[in-house]
C-alpha cells in the first residue's frame, strides 16, 4: 500500500473518494491543496453527507473535516500515544510545510474493534429459483463461495463482531441445511425455525417472536456486506431508529446521450452518458422487536412491506449507507460469479 492511496486533491469528487477508500481498505482519505493537508474524509463523513441528500458528484471539500488530527514529523515518536488519546485509527505525519510525509496506523485497534451481540435472523427458506440449476441440487444457503457456503460466510462475518445467537428460517431442502450446520460443534448457537409453507422474508418473522426480545439484525442468506457492524448498531441507537436499512450506493451510467424536453416537447438540453446514484436495499436490516407487531401470523409477507406498514404507523426508519463495493449479492448466477471473483476465492 502506497501513501498516494490515502491522499486526494480538493478537486476530487466524493464518488472518486469512495473508490479510493475501497482501494485502501482503511475507510479514510486525506485531502490536500498545493500538497498541504487541508482535511480528512472518513466513511462516516460521507455517510452523514449522503443522508443530507447531497450528491456524491460534489467535491470532497463539501464533506471533509477541515480540522484533521495530525502530527509534525518532529513529534512522530508520540504518534501512538496521540492516536490513543484522540481515539483515531490513523494519523498523518506532516513535514514543516504541512505536506504529508507519512501516515501512521494503529492496526491492532482496527483488528480488535468493539463487540456486539444482538440476535441475528437469517432468511434461508427460499427456493433460490434464480440460481437454477445449482439450487436443484443444493439449497441456496449451502452454495459454496470458494470452499465455504454463503450462509456460513454471513454467520462468520457477524460472529467476528461478537454475534453468537442466530435464528434461521428454513423450508426448501431444510434437512440439508440443518445437517450441515449440526454436523460439528460451533462457537455460536443456531436456532432453526421451520416454515410449513413459504412465508417470505417478512412472514417468517412471525415464527420467531419468542427469540427476538431485543434489537436484532436481519439478513438475507445470499448477501455479504463489508462494513463495521458495530457502526450500524451505533448509528441505529444514536438516531433512535425503530428500523435501519443497510443500503448500498449504486452508480448507474446511461450509455447514451439523454435528451431533456421542455413543457412544449421541444429539445431543452442534452446530457451525454449521464450517471445517476441511488441507494439500494442490500437485504440487511436492524430492527426493534416492536416491529414484529406488524408481521402477519403465519402468512406470506415481504419484509419491505412490513417495514412500510410500521413506517406509516409512525415508526422511525433510517438508512445506513455503504459503498457500492461493500455489498456483494449472489441472487443470480452472474452476481454469484462476481462475488467469487471479488472475494478472490475461485
Amino acid at each position: 500500500m502506497e501513501i498516494n492511496d490515502f491522499i486526494v486533491s480538493e478537486q476530487t469528487t466524493i464518488k472518486e473518494a469512495m473508490e479510493q477508500m475501497d482501494k485502501n481498505a482503511r475507510k479514510i482519505i486525506y485531502i490536500t491543496k498545493d500538497n498541504k493537508l487541508v482535511g480528512s474524509l472518513s466513511d462516516g463523513d460521507i455517510r452523514r453527507f449522503i443522508l443530507k441528500d447531497k450528491s456524491i458528484q460534489d467535491l470532497v471539500i463539501e464533506a471533509m473535516n477541515t480540522n484533521p488530527i495530525c502530527i509534525l514529523k518532529s513529534e512522530a515518536n508520540n504518534g501512538v500515544k496521540e492516536m490513543e488519546e484522540m481515539k483515531v485509527d490513523s494519523l498523518p505525519i506532516l513535514n514543516e510545510d504541512h505536506s504529508i510525509r507519512n501516515i501512521m496506523f494503529n492496526s491492532s485497534e482496527l483488528v480488535q474493534g468493539k463487540k456486539i451481540n444482538p440476535p441475528v435472523v437469517i432468511m434461508a427458506g427460499g427456493k433460490g429459483t434464480r440460481l437454477y440449476p445449482y439450487t436443484k441440487i443444493l439449497p441456496k444457503p449451502l452454495i459454496p463461495i470458494g470452499d465455504t457456503p454463503i450462509m456460513e460466510r454471513i454467520i462468520d462475518k457477524f460472529h467476528n463482531y461478537g454475534c453468537s445467537n442466530f435464528v434461521v428460517s428454513v423450508n426448501y431442502k431444510k434437512n440439508m441445511i440443518k445437517s450441515y450446520f449440526n454436523e460439528e460443534e460451533r462457537e455460536y448457537h443456531l436456532t432453526f425455525v421451520e416454515e410449513d409453507k413459504p412465508l417470505g422474508t417478512g412472514g417468517s418473522l412471525s415464527l420467531m417472536r419468542d427469540y427476538l426480545n431485543e434489537t436484532f439484525f436481519v439478513s438475507n442468506c445470499d448477501i455479504l456486506v463489508d462494513t463495521d457492524y458495530t457502526d450500524v448498531m451505533d448509528f441505529h441507537q444514536k438516531n433512535k431508529n425503530d428500523i435501519t436499512f443497510v443500503a448500498s450506493l449504486k452508480n448507474t451510467q446511461i450509455p447514451y446521450g439523454v435528451l431533456k424536453l421542455d413543457k412544449d416537447g421541444l429539445l431543452e438540453s442534452t446530457v451525454e452518458k449521464p450517471e445517476y446514484s441511488h441507494l439500494i436495499n442490500t437485504g440487511m436490516y436492524l430492527m426493534e422487536p416492536q416491529v414484529l407487531d406488524f408481521v402477519p401470523n403465519n402468512e406470506f409477507a415481504d419484509l419491505p412491506d412490513v417495514i412500510m406498514k410500521a413506517k406509516d404507523a409512525g415508526f422511525k426508519v433510517g438508512v445506513f449507507p455503504v459503498s457500492e463495493n461493500s455489498w456483494l449479492d449472489m441472487g443470480q448466477i452472474k452476481e454469484m460469479e462476481n462475488m467469487i471473483d471479488s472475494l478472490g476465492v475461485r
